[in-house]
């Protein structure tokens, strides 16, 4: 039977919009780390790239390239980790400078998938898509294991998430959680070019740590 994340993995990709707690296992991912504006032209051609491969992974059968036990399953979503040049630029409430992010986008990829695999499914994306070749160069793949962690559902556009973060927080301290650190995941489930602001809908997670005890 086809593996479909919308289905079978709803803890981890399909959240309520309440704050929750989540243990996230160890993932495969192919990723690309870059700094700066994500609607910047560089950013749409790295997304564009990884989805290349990850198509390229899953019609690998009918290019009679076939993994050890490789069964039929939905592309996964893009995802980003993000975090700022300078920790403490954006601690006093002031608008966020794109230009100072940092982040790592990436799209997951089925555990049967090994290493030896994926580069030689980038090497081979290399040839068909000669103009991806820069870009391909700095793709890498590897595993992430993000462990305790809370998430929750975002909905509307980008540029509200501190609002979600907030409540996130909140309900951490309640739980004696504390966020880990300022950086945080993003999993889209939505396409922006197509998708009307309001509409977007955003996974947020950030890894947690229990609060200390006080004396």
């Amino acid at each position: 039977m086809k593996h479909d994340w919308k289905k079978e993995e709803k803890s981890l990709y399909l959240p309520k919009t309440e704050p929750a707690f989540c243990t996230m296992p160890s993932l495969n991912y192919f990723m690309l780390d870059g700094e700066g504006d994500p609607n910047q032209e560089k950013f749409r051609n790295e997304v564009a790239t990884l989805y290349t491969l990850s198509y390229a992974v899953k019609m690998s059968p009918k290019a009679g390239i076939v993994p050890i036990d490789y069964h039929e399953y939905s592309v996964y979503p893009l995802e980003g980790l993000w975090s700022l040049k300078n920790k403490n630029s954006h601690s006093n409430g002031s608008r966020l400078d794109k230009s100072q992010l940092l982040y790592t986008i990436m799209i997951r990829q089925p555990d049967f998938i090994t290493s030896e695999f994926a580069q030689a499914c980038i090497e081979r994306t290399k040839h068909k898509k000669r103009e991806l070749g820069s870009i391909l160069e700095t793709v890498r793949f590897g595993t992430i294991a993000e462990g305790s962690c809370v998430q929750c559902l975002h909905l509307g556009a980008y540029d509200n998430e501190p609002e979600t973060f907030a409540r996130m927080e909140a309900w951490s301290e309640q739980q004696n959680w504390q966020r880990k650190s300022k950086d945080h995941h993003e999993i889209y489930l939505t396409d922006a070019r197509k998708t009307e602001p309001a509409r977007m809908k955003t996974v947020l997670r950030f890894q947690v740590v229990e609060r200390p005890q006080q004396c």
